[in-house]
């Protein structure tokens, strides 16, 4: 009667026995769990972001059980088609295979003796217009082509649209993509593919691509000693942004600083090239003084930053003295490694502007000394009126801080 007494049976006790059929027992019903699951409710539907759909879009959407990830979050081929048919024309000599007759991938010829040069960049939404959306997405994308010196030939566009009503849906995709290329085809380049998916919020960019002369290619290191530094467009978009979700930012400010994301660098380049330009960079989401260090650290020298002399966005100033700051803030902070004298530098009002990230923000360039003063009147006279002097280059120190704020 013990059923815990050991008696032998065949070299297995009562014991043993009873406990190898308790551990079979508990294993089954273990794994039973993963094998026998649970229906999903089919009254669960996306979660979406305040503000992203209506209430008769929601009302719609939640039908479905969920929405899909991978290829099925795409957005339909008709709309895609409704879109594509409804933007103007993209034809260029040099893109083979492109939006006019599609295919699985764009194709381009590249010139002989020409170099192929090609960026990447796409963000969430920033403001509700989602044309004026697209045109500051492509401006910011083109920007780094401009500030290597090369002329725009294509893009490939990435955008996700919020859920919602299929003709919802489409009239979004079209106003960004409509927005896009106005900037686009300014710039002499063609939308040649892309992509396009559902998500929770707005968000777009472009690839884009351009062909540049071997020995005209700009680059972040090309900074000499007694180069002049000049920037050609203000800065704080990161902070007025920022107030601007927290609905503390003028109107007038956010006007004047869309304004500025608007202004391409395209002619900027141009005018810089005819003043013997040296070195060049877009100041873009590491800030200001984050894409000096990189410039300064490629060339293997130093650079004398005058604070008072850089440009910056009305209300900037003001958004920033109330502590609004972009959420990249905290990390572009991290480079105030590179600043010499940082306990007095730090104590200047405009000094959280240096790492301030910036949407389609000017170029910063390295020019001649002897020549700055004409280059900047050039600059002003072509579009860019805030155009300044901000500094100077220095040949390397032994100093491990490159950077010497003034």
């Amino acid at each position: 009667g013990n059923r815990y007494a050991v008696a032998s049976r065949g070299g297995w006790s009562i014991e043993g026995a009873w406990l190898w059929r308790l551990k079979d027992w508990i294993d089954r019903r273990f794994m039973q769990r993963f094998n026998e699951l649970p229906e999903m409710s089919a009254d669960g539907g996306p979660e979406f972001a305040d503000g992203v759909a209506d209430e008769q879009a929601i009302k719609e959407l939640s039908t479905l059980a969920m929405r899909c990830g991978g290829c099925g979050a795409k957005v339909g081929s008709s709309v895609l088609s409704r879109v594509i048919q409804r933007l103007p024309p993209q034809r260029r000599d040099d893109v083979l295979i492109g939006l006019d007759s599609p295919d699985d991938a764009a194709v381009y010829r590249v010139p002989e003796g020409m170099l192929l040069a090609q960026s990447v960049d796409y963000f969430r939404a920033f403001i509700d217009d989602p044309y004026v959306f697209g045109q500051i997405a492509a401006n910011h994308a083109l920007g780094d082509l401009f500030a290597m010196g090369a002329q725009a030939q294509s893009v490939l566009a990435i955008a996700t649209v919020p859920y919602g009503r299929e003709r919802v849906v489409e009239q979004t995709l079209y106003d960004v993509m409509s927005g896009a290329l106005e900037v686009v085809s300014q710039s002499g380049a063609v939308l040649a593919g892309g992509h396009s998916s559902e998500g929770a919020e707005l968000a777009f960019g472009l690839t884009v691509n351009g062909f540049i002369a071997p020995d005209q290619v700009l680059r972040k290191g090309g900074l000499r000693p007694g180069d002049a530094l000049i920037l050609t467009k203000p800065v704080g978009t990161g902070t007025l942004f920022a107030a601007d979700m927290r609905r503390r930012a003028k109107g007038r400010w956010v006007d004047a600083a869309i304004q500025t994301m608007l202004l391409s660098n395209q002619a900027a380049t141009e005018c810089l090239q005819d003043f013997g330009v040296s070195a060049c960079t877009d100041v873009t989401g590491f800030g200001l003084l984050g894409h000096l260090i990189e410039m300064t650290r490629s060339a293997g020298v130093d650079a004398e930053l005058s604070i008072d002399d850089i440009p910056i966005l009305a209300g900037a100033a003001e958004t920033v003295a109330a502590g609004i700051l972009s959420s990249l803030q905290p990390q572009n902070l991290r480079l105030r490694r590179a600043v010499r004298d940082l306990e007095r530098a730090a104590h200047h009002p405009r000094y959280p502007l240096l790492f301030d990230p910036q949407t389609a923000g000017g170029l910063l360039a390295g020019v001649p000394g002897a020549r700055a003063e004409d280059c900047i009147l050039a600059l002003k006279a072509c579009g860019y009126p805030e155009t300044a002097l901000v500094g100077r280059v220095l040949e390397r120190s032994d100093a491990a801080e490159p950077i010497v704020l003034i």
